[in-house]
């Protein structure tokens, strides 16, 4: 069982490098609005409820991926660096595979401010994440973010083995994902 976790800030590109390596490894995508994007119909995500149904959503799949005969799954997260419930949710989730024999791989991306805008209003992506689809709106979310939190780790930050940290924003989400298909023989 393998968990390939890719994480980075919002609009970087974490879902079209999910889907890619989806393709080309077989392994499973569960990006992270698959269940926002759910739970939004009911409550904001920003809700006490609506983080609560999240993190029970997530929590089962989770639990069910892991104890199946699957070959693995991607998961797609944003990370907040400073915030220790981050980190603390990161060693639960990898905690569940690692329990029953499973190994997580790290995957961090990059990209400058103004390619992630760019990439805020593609049309894949409001495709798949209707929450993001008032671009005023989810535009400011994305600078506010990235204003009040670190989004991305600090040099020797993560000290996991299977670790790769890939600035694409020069880059196709298939480039990238064919680099974590051969950094991590998947």
């Amino acid at each position: 069982m393998k968990l390939v976790l890719i994480f980075g800030p919002q609009a970087v590109g974490k879902m079209t490098v999910g889907q890619e390596l989806e393709k080309i490894t077989g392994l499973k995508l569960f990006h992270n609005h698959m269940t926002i994007e759910l739970v939004s119909h009911f409550f904001s995500y920003g809700s006490k409820e609506g983080k609560r149904l999240v993190s029970l959503f997530r929590q089962e799949i989770f639990e069910e991926v892991a104890k199946s005969d699957l070959e693995g799954l991607i998961f797609t997260y944003v990370w907040a660096f400073d915030m220790q419930e981050d980190w603390d949710y990161i060693d639960k989730v990898c905690n569940i595979f690692e329990s029953r024999g499973g190994e997580v791989y790290f995957v961090e991306l990059d990209a400058e401010l103004e390619e992630r805008l760019e990439r805020n209003r593609s049309p894949l992506r409001l495709e798949h994440k209707p929450t993001k689809r008032d671009i005023e709106f989810s535009e400011r979310d994305l600078i506010s973010t990235m204003e009040k939190h670190r989004l991305n780790s600090i040099e020797d930050e993560i000290k996991k083995e299977n670790y790769i940290r890939i600035n694409n924003t020069e880059l196709s989400p298939l480039e990238v994902a064919q680099m974590i298909k051969n950094r991590f023989e998947l």
